[in-house]
């Protein structure tokens, strides 16, 4: 063979094999960023911001009703009873209560009262409270 003929510095690919390849190209590339690198649609996106904006929203309710719950009056008794309740029961018995009830807010909270029933049921004794305190600036 003599130089410049043959191998590869003489192979000029098809028009029809440069399209297959960009079009394999892409599919792998793809592929790989979807599965592997955490790629994902603005549609899975937006269903990820929903369910990371609706438990935010639970947890700050269940905050404020473990709150409520604990500064009521009655609180022990209160927290015996929930205890005493199963698991499917104590949602209702917090909303019953009005411990997840949020002024402004119309409704209920999707899985505040699950939260905060969860809290509670935790908690071995209620926190002592010696009054609320006065909030200053310093």
């Amino acid at each position: 063979m003599q130089s410049g003929e043959g191998g590869w510095s003489n192979y000029r690919p098809s028009k029809t094999l440069w399209a297959w390849s960009i079009v394999g190209a892409s599919a792998l590339t793809m592929a790989l960023g979807f599965t592997w690198r955490g790629w994902t649609t603005s549609g899975r996106a937006r269903v990820m911001t929903d369910i990371a904006v609706r438990n935010a929203k639970a947890d700050l309710v269940a905050g404020i009703c473990v709150h409520n719950f604990v500064t009521a009056k009655d609180a022990q008794e209160n927290l015996k009873a929930l205890q005493a309740k199963s698991s499917w029961q104590r949602d209702d018995f917090i909303t019953d209560g009005g411990w997840a009830k949020i002024a402004g807010i119309d409704g209920t909270i999707t899985n505040a009262a699950d939260a905060c029933a969860d809290q509670l049921v935790k908690m071995k004794e209620l926190p002592q409270s010696g009054g609320d305190a006065a909030v200053t600036d310093s």
